[in-house]
Order: structure tokens, then sequence, then C-alpha cells
């Protein structure tokens, strides 16, 4: 039997992000200002051209995150993507660090200027509208973040984290991932996180904090031919 993980971007935007979700059927694709991501409901014709359905245009794309390699859909091209880890958590509730507040709406140009320099994964205009992220400021300056991203029955995934090169080796990303899965464990979630498999430190920070490898994924990036 599949794992509810084996799709996460499907089983997220047919559950508890059903509201997130712009196209539905055969294809799901979540609202773009979240993000790039979408899932067919599997690898018939009919959902294949369901998910090419979802591109808007050209310069649009969708990201596809699964067990197996997604194939390419008939008149589309895949622009990008990588071997993925994916963790879950399986550690005790961590201390939260004091320093730490929670973001605001105020503070999304920092974070948004954060993520393009950093890279943590897809950011658009409403990632930060996933759900609770949290950072630490340095004078005055957000140095690192991490919050949540996508939400299935029983679990959550911890995403965005990142800290700018000036900051890091101070322990704050360690830190901002402890206050995500506390609050996961604390509304009943189990915390997981995708990673690519060639990030070595970051999969060997997560360990340490109490997440293990789960599976290896792929992400495809797609964009029309």
């Amino acid at each position: 039997m599949t794992h509810p993980l084996d799709r996460p971007i499907w089983n997220a935007l047919t559950t508890r992000q059903a509201d997130l979700a712009v196209s539905s059927g055969a294809a799901v694709r979540i609202d773009p200002a979240y993000g790039p991501f979408a899932a067919g409901r599997d690898t018939s014709d009919e959902a294949q051209t369901a998910l090419v359905a979802t591109l808007r245009g050209p310069d649009d794309r969708i990201g596809v995150v699964e067990r197996e390699a997604w194939p390419v859909p008939p008149g589309t091209k895949v622009l990008g993507g990588g071997d993925l880890v994916q963790m879950v958590f399986e550690g005790s509730a961590p201390d939260i660090d004091p320093r730490i507040e929670l973001l605001t709406e105020a503070d999304a140009p920092q974070m948004a200027a954060l993520a393009f320099a950093t890279e943590p994964g897809p950011w658009a205009e409403g990632t930060h509208r996933y759900g609770d992220f949290f950072g630490i400021r340095i004078d005055g300056r957000l140095a690192a973040m991490a919050g949540e991203r996508l939400r299935l029955p029983g679990v959550a995934e911890l995403s965005g984290v990142s800290t700018w090169p000036e900051y890091r080796g101070q322990g704050l990303a360690a830190a901002l991932v402890k206050r995500v899965v506390r609050g996961f464990l604390d509304r009943g979630d189990t915390p997981f996180l995708h990673c690519y498999a060639a990030n070595a430190g970051a999969i060997r920070l997560y360990e340490s904090l109490g997440f293990r490898t789960r599976a290896q994924m792929t992400f495809t990036i797609l964009a029309l031919a």
C-alpha cells in the first residue's frame, strides 16, 4: 500500500490544504502565489493531460515531488529539479530558544529577500502564508527563519530553513528547526521535510535534531515545451 508521504503534494492538496488548490480532478495545483507545486492523480493519459493544463503559459512552471521519477507529460519539458531525501522526525519535543519570534505579514519583504538569497526551496509572494514562520533577528535584521509548507493528515512539513551567510555557524537554523518542530508536535502533527540529497551538511544537521531518512524522492520542474 502506498504511504501518503510517497505522494505529498497530491495528498496535501486533496486533504488538509484543498483550500489552496486552484485545479482539481485528475490533477491538482497549488495557488501559484504559494508556490509551483502540482500533482497528477496517476500517470494515466487523462491525468497527464490535466497536469499540463495547470500550466498557464510559456513562462509558467510546476514542480512535482514524487517517490518515483514522474514521466514527462507530452507537450512539456523538464527545466530542473533533482534527487531529494524525505526525512521524518523521530525525536522528543525540543526546548524553545527565547530569541525566536513569530514572524508577521510585515516581515514578508525580509523573508523573501532571505529566501531568494539562500534558496531554501521554491518561494513565491504568498509562501510565508502557508502557516507559522519563525525568525531570529540580530541587530534588528532578520538573520534566519524557518516555517511550514505542506500539511497532510497527521503530518506537517518543515520548510524555508534559511540563514544569511554571515550569520551561519551560530546555531540559528538548529534553534529555528526545533521551534517549528515543537509547534507541530504540540498540535499533534509529526514533522517531516525534504532536502536535496546532495546537501550532506543539511542532512547531518537534521539527523542531529532527530530526523531520519524515510524515502528517496524526486523533484521535477516542468514547463510547456
